[in-house]
């Protein structure tokens, strides 16, 4: 009996207890991310600052040959004809996709080292460039003058971040590796949340929506026609 007495009185004292704590630290990590820059005609002889278009690439052109980044896209036009842009076009590694946090650090070190008009800063992507071109956008909507985005999507859950930013996506109606749908998705969501979007679904063009879009000279105009407000 005194045994049984002993053990309630044990198992009864045995008691879990919950300590409270905050932790709180600064965590660092190292990017690298090569990337060129395609300088306007003029922009050695004129002292005036000028409107940037930062790109990003889709899946095809990750590697180590930075040649790769202007297969397509605003960096293939500049190297054709002038463009009026500052044109920066990072490079993603084999097997990277994009992160808003290294292309925000990025901006934060090339547009500081040319003239760049900050009122004026664009950004674009194709592809999975699209998808990082969003995330970067949503991540830093009062950084950019307008968006395009190409053959491409993003979480419609958080594009009403946007509402501010002039957007343009473009859409193959044939698109067979990412569905015309996804992308009209986050057109309608801007929408929906009174944003400034223009949706073109391109009836003849499967993934490959982009080459007619850079090429066209009105894309580089629908560009210059956006500047950033003090109020945004």
């Amino acid at each position: 009996m005194r045994t049984l007495v002993v053990l309630a009185l044990l198992a009864t004292s045995v008691q879990a207890r919950s300590i409270d704590g905050t932790f709180e630290s600064t965590l660092t990590r190292k990017v690298t991310l090569p990337y060129r820059v395609f300088l306007p005609a003029g922009y050695d002889s004129a002292r005036a600052a000028w409107p940037l278009i930062l790109f990003l690439h889709g899946s095809g052109e990750r590697g180590d040959d930075l040649s790769f980044v202007a297969r397509n896209g605003p960096p293939r036009v500049a190297l054709e004809r002038d463009l009026p842009f500052i044109v920066v076009a990072p490079q993603l590694a084999a097997g990277q996709t994009w992160s808003a946090d290294a292309l925000e650090a990025l901006l934060d070190r090339v547009v500081p080292a040319y003239r760049v008009d900050t009122t004026r800063v664009y950004l674009t992507g194709l592809s999975m460039g699209a998808y990082g071109a969003y995330e970067l956008a949503i991540a830093s909507p009062r950084r950019f003058a307008a968006l395009l985005c190409v053959s491409g999507a993003g979480n419609p859950v958080e594009v009403c971040r946007l509402a501010g930013v002039p957007t343009w996506i473009v859409h193959g109606a044939k698109d067979d590796v990412i569905p015309a749908e996804w992308g009209h998705v986050m057109a309608k969501r801007l929408e929906a949340c009174k944003g400034d979007v223009r949706w073109t679904l391109d009836p003849d063009a499967g993934h490959d929506a982009w080459s007619k879009v850079y090429e066209d000279p009105a894309t580089y105009e629908w560009f210059l026609e956006h500047r950033l407000q003090e109020s945004r």
